[in-house]
């Protein structure tokens, strides 16, 4: 899954980073499910967020969702994200048999 954004069904974006890594994370599980593969098959995560100080959050909800799999997970501040409500934007890989 790329570019997965913190978006909600109906366009809005809550502005806690906690929160919008959470809805990335939902995203990424039901995209998962539909491929036929669980959080356990994600090898490598990488976590685009718009700064620093969003690290804390975006990492504890990483390790809410990820523990299991424990995935190789890099986080990364950049300047901007297509959408400036966005603070977080993930990505994941999953292999499966």
């Amino acid at each position: 899954m790329s570019g997965t954004a913190p978006v909600w069904p109906d366009g809005s974006v809550d502005p806690d980073p906690y929160i919008q890594a959470r809805r990335c994370f939902e995203i990424i599980v039901t995209a998962l499910g539909e491929a036929g593969a669980t959080v356990d098959d994600v090898v490598r995560t990488r976590m685009f967020v718009t700064d620093a100080a969003y690290g804390d959050a975006v990492g504890r909800a990483h390790g809410e969702v990820m523990s299991g799999a424990r995935p190789a997970a890099t986080m990364v501040v950049v300047k901007g994200l297509l959408d400036e409500r966005w603070k977080v934007e993930i990505e994941a890989e999953a292999v499966t048999s």
